[in-house]
C-alpha cells in the first residue's frame, strides 16, 4: 500500500472513531499546530471549564427543581469562591451559624447537593438525581430534607450527616471540569461518617453522571440505591462495598 493510500485510509478512519468518544483524536495539523477549527474548539472547551468552576451556585434553581421536597441551605466555612479554591479544608466544614438551622432527627439518609467544582453540573443534574434515587428507596426509609450546600467539598457531607443524625449521606457534587466535560456530576455515598475521621476509602463513588454523554440518571440511581441497601446490610461503605450490578437497571433495595 502506498503512502497515499495509507493517508486516505487514516482520513476515513478518524471520523468513524470520533463518533464513539469525546476525546480529541485524529485532529490533524496545520503546519506545526492544530487546524483553526480544532484550536477554536479547544479554547471554547477551556472557557467552559473555567466558567463551570467560577460560576456562582444557584441553590434557588435546585430548590425550584425539587419543588415539593423540603430543602435546607447551608454554606461551608469558606466565605467566598477564591478562599474555597485555595483552602479545601474550609470547604469540608460547615459554617458554624448555618449548622444551627439543620433539622435533627433519626434519618436513614440525607442527600446533599453541593456545588463542588462545577455549579453547572449541579444545576443541570442535581435535582434529577435526588428524585431518581429517592424514587427507588423503600417507603419505610426516613429521608431527611435535602441540603443545598454552597462552597462545599465532598467531606462536608460528613459534617451534615453528623449534625442531623443521619445514618448515611449521599453527596451529589459538581466534579472537576475537564476539556471534554464541564457538567459532570459525582455521587458519593458514606455510611455513618465521622467528621475529620472518615476518609475517601470509606466512600463509594459514581462518576460522570451527565446524560446523554455520560451515565444516565436511571442507571446511576439504580446503582446508588442498590449500594445504599447493601451498605445497611453490611454496615459499611467504601472498599468493603462493591457495585455488583450486572445490568444498568434499578436493583431491589433492602427495606430493613
Amino acid at each position: 500500500m502506498t503512502n497515499g493510500h495509507i493517508a486516505a485510509a487514516e482520513r476515513d478512519l478518524w471520523p468513524a472513531l470520533r463518533r464513539h468518544t469525546q476525546a480529541r483524536i485524529g485532529l490533524g495539523r496545520a503546519g506545526s499546530g492544530l487546524p483553526t477549527r480544532h484550536r477554536l474548539e479547544l479554547q471554547a472547551a477551556h472557557a467552559a471549564a473555567r466558567d463551570a468552576v467560577h460560576s456562582p451556585f444557584r441553590p434557588d434553581l435546585v430548590a425550584e427543581a425539587l419543588r415539593g421536597e423540603p430543602t435546607v441551605r447551608v454554606r461551608s466555612a469558606a466565605p467566598d469562591r477564591p478562599t474555597y479554591l485555595q483552602r479545601p479544608d474550609l470547604g469540608r466544614r460547615l459554617d458554624a451559624t448555618d449548622r444551627a438551622y439543620l433539622p435533627v432527627g433519626e434519618w436513614d439518609v440525607v442527600f446533599v447537593v453541593a456545588d463542588g467544582l462545577s455549579s453547572r453540573a449541579v444545576h443541570e443534574h442535581g435535582a434529577a438525581m435526588v428524585r431518581a434515587t429517592t424514587a427507588l428507596l423503600p417507603t419505610v426509609w426516613r429521608v431527611a430534607p435535602v441540603v443545598l450546600a454552597e462552597q462545599a467539598r465532598v467531606a462536608l457531607g460528613d459534617d451534615v450527616a453528623s449534625a442531623m443524625g443521619a445514618e448515611m449521606v449521599v453527596v451529589f457534587v459538581g466534579e472537576r471540569p475537564g476539556m471534554s466535560a464541564a457538567d459532570s456530576l459525582g455521587a458519593y455515598l458514606t455510611y455513618r461518617p465521622e467528621p475529620g475521621v472518615t476518609t475517601d476509602a470509606s466512600r463509594n463513588c459514581l462518576s460522570n453522571i451527565r446524560p446523554p454523554s455520560g451515565m444516565a440518571y436511571e442507571v446511576a440511581a439504580g446503582k446508588l440505591a442498590g449500594l445504599m441497601g447493601r451498605a445497611r446490610e453490611l454496615g459499611a461503605t467504601g472498599v468493603g462495598l462493591k457495585d455488583e450490578a450486572d445490568a444498568p437497571g434499578p436493583r431491589p433495595v433492602a427495606a430493613g
